[in-house]
């Protein structure tokens, strides 16, 4: 098994959150210090002129970060993203922090599913989520929750303007009693 790999790994799945060494050692069930050798071998990788991204500690934790020397291009891929439409992702995302927020990133991949980070970061970048604090849960992951710039975009005056989740729960009924007619005993 390549640790280092597996290692590069974590580090893109964490994404703006970080880990700490003391979790990968955890995760990998290797000595601290090994995680540090690896690291260090990452870093070197990262180090390489023809590669976009570094190893950063930053906010208590490990990240994958961009080079600062490529920072014109990102923000021009930014500012490009703000001309254009909301993917139906990004809507489906707002929807889960608009309505539950305030929110982790990990819970509203498990609401949808699907890792929601990068989505996340553009939905951030467009100014229409912000973090509003640290949940109370190991590694103190960022709370999001929605700012004024998504009520205006959506043309509300305040998030009581939502309209009103209904669940539907004749959908429930019906797929209970379909498996109560098919699988019942006689």
């Amino acid at each position: 098994m390549n640790l280092k790999a597996v290692l590069e790994g974590m580090l893109f799945i964490v994404g703006d959150e970080g880990t700490t060494i003391k979790e990968m050692a955890s995760v990998l069930d290797i000595p601290e210090e090994k995680v540090k050798e690896l690291l260090l071998e990452l870093k070197k990788d990262y180090e390489d002129k023809n590669r976009g991204l570094r190893i950063s500690y930053l906010g208590n934790a490990f990240k994958l970060t961009t080079k600062e020397e490529h920072k014109d291009y990102y923000e021009k891929l930014v500012m490009d993203t703000r001309t254009t439409n909301l993917s139906n992702a990004a809507l489906e995302v707002l929807a889960v922090i608009a309505y539950n927020e305030p929110i982790t990133r990990l819970k509203i991949d498990e609401i949808r599913g699907v890792n929601s980070s990068q989505i996340v970061r553009r939905l951030l970048a467009r100014n229409f989520i912000k973090i509003c604090g640290k949940d109370d849960t190991i590694g103190k992951p960022n709370l999001y929750k929605t700012t004024n710039e998504f009520l205006d975009y959506f043309g509300l005056s305040s998030k009581e303007d939502l309209p009103e989740l209904i669940r539907n729960e004749t959908v429930e009924n019906e797929s209970e009693d379909l498996y109560d007619s098919t699988y019942k005993e006689n």
